[in-house]
C-alpha cells in the first residue's frame, strides 16, 4: 500500500517520513488514511492478526492540525506526524483504556498518561490502542478480543503482555508502538514479532495515568519499533521527570541530552561483551529440540558480534542466577495500591478496588490468567526473600560486569519458539515459555532486544543487549551497531 504522492508505508521509518514532509510527497493525512487501511486489511480482515483494540476517532482530525500548522511554521516537534500505537492500559484522552478486560469494557479515563501527553507534544498522533495479555498478564489472551496472533505464524501467539504492539508495528499498522513491561511483556513480543524493544532502566520513563505503576517499581513503558534509531527517537521524548510517578526522581539528571545523537554502525568495535549462556527463562526445557532451535540462532548471532569487532568473554557465569531468580513473588498488597492510584485518577473506574473487580461477576469471564495472577498471595517471608535475593543479584551481576571489564552481556532474548495458541488457551495452558526476566528481577538495569535472525521454522528470534543501570545509551548504540551490520529484519508475508 502507498499514500499519496507514491510514498510507501511498509518498513518506513520516522526519518523517511518527516523526509517526505519536507519533499511535499507526502502529508500526515494522507499516512493515518493509509495506516488506517492496513488495520482493516490486515488486522480486521486478511490474516486477521487481531492486535487493534479501538482506533482514535480523533486521528484524522489531528493529521489534518499538524498538516495546517507544518504549511504554516514547519515540525512541531521531533515527531511530527508520527502515528503511534499505544498499549491499551495507557490512558489516551478521548479514547477507552479497557486493559483488554471485560471489566474494563467502557471505561474512558478522559486523560492523558504523561507518555501520551509527551508524545502529543511532540507532533505524534496516537493512532490506536493494541492488544495485550489481559490485565498485563502473560501472552495476549483476553476476554474483551480473544488472541492476537504472530504475524510470522497466525497459529502462534503474538508474546504478551504488549502483544498487540508488537505484532502491530511488525505487520506496519503504525510507524512506531509504545509497550510496557514488568516480566518480559516488551521484549518477548519483540522478539517473537521480529522487532526491537526495549524496556529502559526503571525511573526514566513515568507510568502516570498507566495501569500496573506505583507504587509498584518493576513495570516501565517502553519504545516497541521496526529500527534501533526509531526506538532511540521515541526515547528522547518519553523520557522525563513526572511528580505524579515518584520513581522518575531516581532518573533525574541520568539521561544524556539525546539517545538518537551519535548512534554509529562501528560502536561494537573494541566493546567487551559478555556472552550470558545459562538457561534462565520462565517455563524453559533447555533439553528440547525447540530451546535448541533458538540456540543455533543465537550461536550465529554471538559470531556476528564477534564480527563487528566486539571482544566477546563467553561465557560469563552469574553466581547462584537461577536461586536467585527462582525467589521472585508478587506482592498482593502492592498490586492493589497501584490498582488504587491508578482508578483514583481516572474518570468514573468500573471499580474502585480489585477487591470489588475480583467480587463483580464478570471476574469469572476474565482469562485464566487474570484469576491466576490475582489470586497469588505471597507470605510475608517470602516477599522479604524476594527483596534480599534482588539486592544479591544486582551486586553479583555488576560484579561480573567488573570482573571481566564487560561493557554489556547478551542473552537470548526468548529460550524458546512461539507457543501456539491453542496450546495457550487451553491445557497445558502454556503462557510466557522461555522468557528471560533478568532484567525486571533487578528492576534498575536497560534491555534492549533486537532482531537476529530466524530459526529453521522460520520464526524470528532475537538477542538481548542488557547493560548498568542509566547506561540505556550504551545499549541502545550495540543494538543500533548489531542491527546495522547484520539487518536481520524481515517483514512478515501475513501483512504484505
Amino acid at each position: 500500500m502507498a499514500a499519496d504522492g507514491g510514498f510507501t508505508v511498509p518498513e518506513t521509518t520516522i526519518a523517511d517520513i518527516h523526509a517526505a514532509y519536507r519533499a511535499g510527497t507526502l502529508t500526515a493525512r494522507a499516512l493515518v488514511e493509509a495506516y488506517l487501511d492496513r488495520i482493516e486489511a490486515y488486522d480486521r480482515n486478511g490474516p486477521a492478526i487481531n492486535s487493534i483494540i479501538s482506533v482514535n476517532p480523533a486521528a484524522r482530525e489531528e493529521a489534518d492540525r499538524l498538516d495546517a500548522a507544518f504549511e504554516k511554521d514547519g515540525p512541531v516537534g521531533p515527531l511530527h506526524g508520527i502515528p503511534v500505537i499505544m498499549k491499551d492500559q495507557a490512558d489516551v484522552d478521548g479514547m477507552p483504556t479497557t486493559m483488554g478486560s471485560i471489566l474494563f469494557r467502557d471505561h474512558y479515563p478522559g486523560r492523558d498518561c504523561f507518555i501520551a501527553a509527551r508524545l502529543k507534544e511532540a507532533g505524534a498522533i496516537v493512532l490506536a490502542k493494541s492488544t495485550l495479555g489481559e490485565m498485563g498478564a502473560g501472552d495476549t489472551h483476553g476476554s474483551l478480543f480473544g488472541s492476537t496472533r504472530n504475524v510470522y505464524d497466525l497459529s502462534r501467539t503474538a508474546g504478551g503482555s504488549s502483544g498487540g504492539s508488537g505484532a502491530a508495528v511488525s505487520a506496519n499498522l503504525a510507524a512506531v508502538a509504545i509497550g510496557q513491561e514488568g516480566f518480559a511483556s516488551i521484549r518477548r513480543p519483540a522478539a517473537w514479532n521480529g522487532a526491537v524493544g526495549m524496556r529502559p532502566t526503571a525511573g526514566l520513563v513515568s507510568r502516570g495515568g498507566v495501569y500496573a505503576g506505583w507504587p509498584m517499581i518493576n513495570g516501565s513503558l517502553g519504545p516497541m519499533c521496526r529500527t534501533v534509531a526509531d526506538a532511540a527517537r521515541l526515547m528522547d521524548v518519553m523520557v522525563g521527570y513526572d511528580p505524579a510517578d515518584p520513581i522518575t526522581a531516581r532518573g533525574f539528571g541520568r539521561a544524556p541530552h539525546s539517545y538518537a545523537d551519535g548512534l554509529g554502525a562501528d560502536a561494537l568495535k573494541g566493546a567487551r561483551i559478555g556472552i550470558l549462556r545459562e538457561p534462565m527463562g520462565f517455563g524453559s526445557e533447555p533439553g528440547s529440540e525447540d530451546f535448541a532451535k533458538v540456540d543455533a540462532v543465537f550461536g550465529r548471532a554471538v559470531e556476528e558480534l564477534a564480527s563487528c569487532g566486539a571482544e566477546i568473554v563467553d561465557p560469563v557465569v552469574i553466581p547462584d542466577l537461577a536461586e536467585l531468580l527462582a525467589t521472585r513473588v508478587n506482592d498482593r498488597a502492592e498490586e492493589d495500591a497501584s490498582f488504587l492510584e491508578y482508578v483514583s485518577g481516572t474518570a468514573a473506574p468500573p471499580f474502585a478496588s480489585r477487591d470489588e473487580a475480583m467480587a463483580s461477576p464478570l471476574f469469572a469471564e476474565t482469562f485464566r490468567g487474570v484469576r491466576t495472577r490475582w489470586a497469588a498471595n505471597a507470605d510475608a517471608e517470602a516477599r522479604r526473600a524476594c527483596l534480599a535475593a534482588r539486592e544479591r543479584l544486582m551486586t553479583r551481576f555488576l560484579a561480573t560486569m567488573a570482573d571481566h571489564r564487560l561493557d554489556a552481556i547478551v542473552h537470548k532474548a526468548v529460550e524458546h519458539q512461539p507457543t501456539v495458541i491453542e496450546d495457550g488457551v487451553n491445557p497445558p495452558f502454556v503462557d510466557q515459555k522461555g522468557a528471560p526476566y533478568l532484567n525486571t528481577f533487578l528492576i534498575f538495569v536497560p534491555s534492549i532486544v533486537v532482531p537476529a535472525g530466524f530459526t529453521s521454522d522460520g520464526l524470528p528470534a532475537g538477542i538481548t543487549f542488557l547493560g548498568r543501570g542509566y547506561d540505556d545509551a550504551r545499549t541502545i548504540r550495540y543494538a543500533y551497531a548489531y542491527e546495522r551490520a547484520t539487518r536481520h529484519r524481515k517483514p512478515p508475508e501475513s501483512a504484505p
